[in-house]
């Protein structure tokens, strides 16, 4: 049974873990105030796509919101070059339809892991685990596989980035739509790769980050439990 209590204790930190993750993206893609702007000055986005920088801040804000399901089409004016036109083609508009469903996907997928942690803790006091004591400790070596892990992987990344950006693509588009081609496709010179590398980047510190704060919380509660433990206090 004390097997069963660490498990679910572990469980319950793999679903946190997923929760901050997917957190990370979002407070990188939507909560960064300047972030777009830094990266478009940084790759000198503007001059690529011939546009103003607020046009371009305009239909990126317009881009997001799509993602995030604020907005139905991406059928979004602008002005480049100097002429009224849409900014997205019909290729690009069905490349990023996909991208919104990996978006919403990953929303729903988070409430889903807040929802299996907190049946996690749930279980645990109905199987009389002690889950004050307990639930510290496990989260402490939940959180610390899991980015074990983590690191492991995001190192196989940063190591060739280019081809995992590729294999992510196979592994989460059924279509070609993602090849984009500069000459005619802008949106590809909006978010270059290096944007990606450095997103990436970010979003890992951001989780590494977050994580490191509950595993420095878990570890705390966890030393003072034991503690209080070892030196109970006398009711004489």
């Amino acid at each position: 049974m004390k097997l069963l209590h660490w498990l679910l204790g572990i469980l319950c930190a793999f679903c946190l873990m997923i929760l901050f993750l997917i957190t990370s993206v979002e407070a990188v893609a939507y909560w960064t105030p300047g972030y777009y702007e830094r990266e478009y000055e940084k790759y000198h986005v503007t001059d690529a796509v011939h546009m103003e920088m607020d046009d371009l801040l305009e239909v990126t804000d317009e881009m997001m919101a799509y993602l995030r399901g604020d907005r139905e089409d991406l059928h979004v004016m602008t002005v480049v070059d100097g002429q009224p036109r849409e900014f997205f083609n019909a290729r690009e508009i069905a490349h990023m339809e996909d991208v919104r469903g990996l978006f919403l996907g990953a929303i729903a997928l988070r409430r889903v892991c807040a929802a299996a942690a907190v049946l996690c803790v749930v279980l645990m006091a109905l199987l009389k685990a002690d889950v004050r004591r307990l639930l510290p400790r496990a989260l402490c070596v939940g959180t610390g596989l899991f980015f074990l892990l983590a690191t492991v992987v995001g190192g196989v990344i940063a190591s060739d980035f280019s081809r995992y950006f590729i294999v992510f693509h196979h592994i989460f588009f059924d279509n070609d739509l993602w090849i984009l081609n500069p000459a005619t496709d802008l949106l590809i010179n909006i978010v270059p790769e290096p944007f990606f590398s450095d997103t990436a980047l970010r979003i890992g510190l951001t989780f590494g980050g977050m994580v490191l704060v509950l595993f420095a919380l878990c570890l705390y509660l966890a030393r003072r439990n034991g503690k209080a433990r070892k030196n109970p206090v006398s009711n004489d």
